[in-house]
């Protein structure tokens, strides 16, 4: 499909901002309240949280392609990224609290899918703007999850999945600002 048959297109990007923002805000409070809970060993309520985490990502991939379809954009690639949010939690859920190596390796597994469609999805959008924080966190989620995977076997904490978090949030902070400029630059293209 060529960036004149998106751009003639209803736009989704309104809705990807609200979004964003909302991603945004739900990952630096989720990181802060993981950092000063996910002492080892796990508490019951960090668990949660890690649990948590996976299935707010589902909730927003079910959004996302909702209003992709609703303007008519391919939303496929989003149901293998729900498909791999919900294995995440249940993964969690099976491994339990006890073993943080097993938490790294679930997470880290979850990050390294959810980072490629991440990042397939944000180059299939290009056309709308903004979507350059999402190129570079999709690949650094991929980059992280692996990093999660090779550390598991030595873990004594989970902090770097709030460090993950955080970053992660503020790369969708820079993607919906930077949907607003473009929407603000070119109305006819980006809605």
């Amino acid at each position: 499909m060529s960036t004149t048959d998106m751009a003639a297109r209803p736009s989704n990007a309104p809705s990807l901002r609200r979004l964003y923002f909302t991603r945004f805000g739900f990952a630096i409070v989720w990181a802060g309240l993981f950092a000063a809970t996910s002492d080892s060993p796990l508490g019951t309520f960090a668990f949660a949280l890690a649990v948590l985490y996976p299935l707010f990502d589902l909730a927003a991939a079910v959004v996302d392609a909702r209003s992709a379809t609703a303007a008519g954009r391919p939303t496929g690639i989003l149901y293998l990224n729900m498909a791999f949010s919900a294995a995440a939690a249940v993964a969690l859920l099976a491994v339990g609290k006890d073993d943080l190596g097993d938490i790294l390796v679930v997470w880290g597994a979850w990050a390294v899918a959810a980072g490629a469609v991440q990042l397939v999805v944000a180059v299939l959008r290009k056309a709308l703007g903004g979507q350059w924080p999402m190129i570079l966190s999709g690949g650094i989620s991929v980059l992280a999850g692996l990093s999660f995977i090779a550390m598991a076997g030595d873990a004594t904490s989970l902090t770097s999945i709030a460090g993950y978090a955080t970053l992660g949030g503020l790369f969708f902070l820079a993607s919906a600002i930077r949907l607003g400029r473009s929407a603000d630059r070119s109305p006819a293209q980006v809605g």
